[in-house]
């Protein structure tokens, strides 16, 4: 496997407006700029970054990155070199003039968080009053932007009859994924009561189902909880989700730079690979001891023993919160390995390179070229698998316009990476 940093995950700020009960990095009101990196320094580490992975996905959060000052500089950095930006927000101060200072900066997509459509318990959970309502009318800016959104909900005790009417509702606002995030002890979140690991199986069993009734609409994914995968191969086992090259992607493509400049494996994992201010991302990337630890130790316990280690391999933020090893086996799980044979993910999957089987034109090629390095390899397939069905040896500019025309999707509205925006 090649290790290439595809999605990065930026903590800009530990600044937030709010003081949310499960925080990973405790952000809230009371924190400062002292320790943040200067504007220059994150232009630095965009720099490092591209000679790494030209065009990587990068998640601009925090806190609340809207409080950042340079947000927009820093977005538009890395856009214009390459990177597709998207920033990850509580959603509450998405003005008009925020949300326009972001397209103007080619930020790609905006992931909000409602955890409740209750304001009394989304407000709560939060510790912001009017929060919920807050958030809900930046979505109605956001439609009316034209800019896409993810809706991403916590699973806790609280809210878990609750998730099955919070999916369908960021269907229905326009979101193009709802993402569920299952809890890691780290931060604030150390201090909440989780979900038993029986209620685990019985929300991601629900999420395998939802995830194929909404396909064509809106994705639904678990996040830090990648036993999913094994209920989506039991449930769903054509699903364009079982097209991952690894097991949890920490450490192996994905990393975080916390808001003083040190690199972890993900945002739940707060063991430091390295520091920014003294060595450059490709040097910690390629030799942090914690990654080639991630990346060449054998997991631990059942989940070293797992048919489904390739597919799965249990979350190793979790296990290192609560186990203290990143390799050991993800405790949250229930299931019991069979002792079958390993399961192998898909040939073309996320993250795989692409090599052309037909014929693309340069400029085709050069849209293949603009989208994030983790999806272009499984678009390129989907792209010449379509083409090779109708007879076609090479790919252009209008058979891509063909193909996004034919999506279930309605993308009179939305665009997917691979058509330009001159095509408006």
């Amino acid at each position: 496997m090649s290790y290439v940093p595809h999605v990065v995950a930026w903590n800009l700020t530990r600044r937030c407006n709010l003081e949310c009960a499960h925080c990973y990095i405790s952000a809230g009101p009371r924190e400062s700029a002292t320790s943040e990196l200067e504007t220059d320094e994150c232009l630095r580490v965009v720099d490092q970054l591209l000679a790494v992975n030209p065009a990587p996905l990068l998640i601009l959060s925090g806190g609340e990155p809207l409080l950042r000052h340079d947000l927009t500089q820093i977005a538009a950095y890395a856009a214009q070199r390459g990177a597709t930006v998207v920033v990850g927000t509580n959603g509450t101060l998405l003005t008009d003039e925020r949300i326009a200072g972001l397209k103007a900066a080619g930020v790609r997509g905006v992931a909000v968080s409602i955890d409740s459509l209750r304001p009394s318990y989304h407000d709560r959970f939060r510790h912001g009053p009017g929060s919920l309502d807050d958030t809900v009318a930046a979505l109605g800016r956001l439609r009316a932007e034209r800019l896409d959104f993810i809706v991403q909900t916590t699973a806790t005790k609280g809210n878990r009859s609750e998730l099955e009417r919070l999916a369908q509702w960021s269907a229905e606002q326009g979101a193009v994924a709802f993402n569920c995030y299952f809890l890691v002890a780290t931060g604030r979140g150390a201090g909440l009561s989780d979900l038993a690991p029986p209620e685990y199986e019985a929300v991601l069993a629900d999420l395998a189902r939802w995830q194929r009734e909404y396909r064509g609409r809106m994705m639904i994914r678990a996040k830090c909880a990648p036993h999913f995968m094994r209920h989506v191969h039991a449930a769903d086992p054509q699903s364009p989700i079982l097209n991952y090259q690894t097991r949890c992607p920490c450490g192996t493509q994905y990393c975080r730079i916390t808001p003083d400049g040190k690199l972890t494996p993900c945002p739940y994992l707060p063991e430091v690979a390295g520091d920014l201010r003294t060595q450059s991302f490709g040097e910690i990337w390629r030799s942090s001891p914690l990654f080639r630890q991630i990346r060449e130790g054998a997991l631990g316990g059942k989940c070293g023993r797992c048919e489904y280690q390739k597919l799965c391999g249990g979350c190793r933020a979790r296990a290192f919160a609560l186990e203290g090893d990143v390799l050991a086996a993800d405790p949250s799980c229930t299931y019991e390995p069979r002792g079958a044979e390993v399961i192998e993910p898909a040939s073309v999957s996320y993250g795989s390179e692409f090599t052309p089987a037909l014929t693309w034109s340069a400029p085709a090629r050069a849209r293949l070229d603009g989208i994030p390095s983790f999806v272009r390899g499984v678009v390129a397939k989907r792209v010449e698998d379509w083409a090779r069905e109708r007879g076609l040896r090479e790919i252009t500019p209008e058979l891509l316009r063909e193909i996004r025309d034919a999506m279930p999707i309605d993308f009179s509205k939305r665009k997917p990476f691979f058509v330009s925006q001159s095509d408006d």
